[in-house]
């Protein structure tokens, strides 16, 4: 079933600090499967976790895309706390230790991250004739109002309000 679309311009509330976590792998060596499909298989799990335990985890929403020898998911975390508190739990832990046994530094399959801290005021949204999306669906998918029209009106800090375009 497809996500609802809002016909229109939306936006997001820029008022919470939050955390964007970019994690991802790269096949370098698409013929070894038995070393890259368990790294791929690995995130499934977790991802089921987080959804399932959002509220607790600190974990807002997530985009997942796939190239044809990366992939990489977009995720939106309440805090840095929050993300390494998830790092630090029994399944992270698992996958982790799991693949340092089996992967360690074989060139067959490569993995990544990154971490974003993002304070307050200092992120913007735009979506036009969307669905929820990114941090749309991490935080509140509002209408654009004359007074966030613009970016440069969505990027001021929490709580300022201005007049010009």
């Amino acid at each position: 079933m497809a996500d609802k679309t809002f016909a229109g311009r939306y936006t997001t509330e820029n008022q919470d600090d939050l955390v964007v976590f970019l994690i991802g792998m790269r096949v370098n060596k698409r013929l070894a499967l038995h070393k890259w499909l368990p790294v791929f298989f690995a995130m499934p799990g977790m991802i089921r976790e987080l959804y399932m335990n959002k509220d607790e985890l600190g974990f807002l929403s997530m985009e997942s895309y796939f190239g044809l020898r990366t992939t990489v998911m977009i995720q939106y975390w309440r805090s840095t706390e929050d993300l390494l508190a998830y790092a630090r739990s029994e399944k992270h832990m698992a996958a982790w230790k799991n693949f340092n046994q089996k992967i360690g530094s074989n060139p067959s399959v490569g993995i990544y991250h990154e971490t974003y801290e993002v304070k307050a005021g200092n992120y913007e949204s735009i979506y036009g004739n969307m669905p929820p999306y990114g941090l749309g669906k991490a935080l509140s998918f509002i209408p654009v109002e004359s007074s966030r029209a613009s970016a440069k009106q969505r990027l001021m800090k929490a709580g300022t309000t201005t007049t010009s375009n």
